[in-house]
């Protein structure tokens, strides 16, 4: 049966070369009585329909062959034609994208331009797609200029224009709090008396900087953990600290010569764990370094970013938006979630860095937070210092 089975799919494929649908159709008819369990003949039984102009045959005969073969490219590129045909847009772009993600490494030449095909019929319906549901939503009074950033985003996730971030803290994660990458600057009304004397705080680290004060690097070795081997942040000279504030005390002589800048900072909700946190430091990252992508230890916190001395060609991503400092605008930001940050200038670039609790959690829930983890350093030494 095999040996007959083989030759009708043969004689079927020939056919088909030289132009006989019908003659390719019978020889594939057979071979698939006689194997039903094999996507070859069905597929090339689709062909033959396809050729014939009967799409139903054709769709028929392709589902038992992506049945039997559901990765098999072929099948899938000639499903989406199929359905492409019927003015089915949105079948014909998921099986585009089902040949795409299935697509094995090595391709013959007609294999590639095959999937170079689907790849623009897969573009082209999104783009297509994408203009359809603007269309409504404009006629709805939608506004992408004015309307909630929010539902934005979610378009830009749906259209696949941006990625889904969500936290992952190193070490504790408190349940039930949004997933918001850059927060809304309204939301801190205190943060105005900050910004306010941010001309003052520059010239207090002006003055640090003028009597070379020693910055170290903000990631730095602990002796009693183990170094993880593919971490570039460690030790790294290009990234480094001043600090004010540091493990939850005051820094008493750096916070002497900047007394306007802790001034500043007396009305901000600074996250306050004893030998933990706050830390508030003069961040510096130097020309042409790049902070590699990482997550912060803790969901409980916040990060605050003041661009004191900013060069241009400096940029910062939180999840999937990227965002320019600007002296005296701060960032709020969840440092649980996915970021980086570079330099690509050739001047040094620092910004005021501190970090506040959660606004969502309650007075007990910080409290309790405190506890936890001043519990978990009283437990067997202290642990890694969290870094933002």
């Amino acid at each position: 049966m095999t040996t007959r089975k083989f030759a009708l799919i043969k004689q079927g494929s020939e056919a088909l070369k030289r132009g006989d649908a019908a003659a390719a159709r019978a020889c594939f008819e057979q071979a698939a009585g006689l194997d039903p369990n094999d996507a070859e003949p069905w597929f090339g039984l689709a062909l033959a329909a396809q050729k014939l102009g009967d799409t139903k045959a054709a769709h028929t005969a392709l589902a038992q062959a992506l049945a039997l073969a559901p990765r098999s490219g072929r099948a899938l590129i000639m499903k989406a034609d199929l359905c492409a045909a019927d003015g089915n847009s949105r079948a014909a772009a998921s099986f585009y994208t089902a040949a795409i993600r299935n697509a094995p490494p090595q391709l013959s030449a007609e294999q590639q331009a095959e999937l170079r095909r689907a790849q623009e019929m897969r573009e082209r319906f999104a783009r297509e797609y994408e203009s359809f549901l603007q269309d409504k939503l404009a006629a709805s009074g939608f506004d992408p200029k004015v309307s909630s950033p929010r539902f934005r985003q979610s378009l830009d996730l749906m259209m696949g224009r941006k990625k889904i971030y969500l936290q992952q803290p190193h070490q504790y994660y408190f349940p039930e709090l949004p997933q918001i990458q850059f927060y809304d600057r309204a939301q801190f009304p205190w943060l105005d008396a900050i910004e306010a004397a941010t001309e003052d705080i520059t010239a207090e680290l002006r003055g640090v900087l003028k009597a070379g004060a020693a910055f170290e690097p903000y990631v730095q070795e602990q002796p009693d953990r183990p170094r993880r081997t593919d971490d570039r942040m460690t030790n790294n000279e290009d990234w480094t600290a001043y600090y004010l504030w540091r493990d939850g005390k005051i820094v008493e002589d750096h916070a002497a010569r900047c007394p306007k800048t802790m001034m500043a900072l007396a009305s901000a909700p600074l996250c306050t764990i004893p030998g933990r946190t706050p830390s508030v430091l003069f961040s510096q990252l130097r020309p042409g370094a790049r902070i590699p992508a990482h997550t912060g230890y803790m969901n409980a916190r916040l990060i605050c970013h003041l661009p004191l001395i900013v060069p241009g060609a400096c940029g910062f991503r939180v999840g999937n938006e990227v965002r320019a400092w600007e002296k005296g605008r701060t960032f709020v930001f969840d440092d649980t979630i996915e970021h980086e940050a570079w330099n690509d200038s050739n001047e040094t670039r620092i910004i005021l860095l501190f970090e506040i609790w959660r606004p969502e959690l309650s007075k007990d829930e910080r409290a309790l937070v405190s506890t936890l983890i001043e519990a978990v350093d009283a437990y067997g030494g202290v642990t890694t210092r969290w870094t933002a």
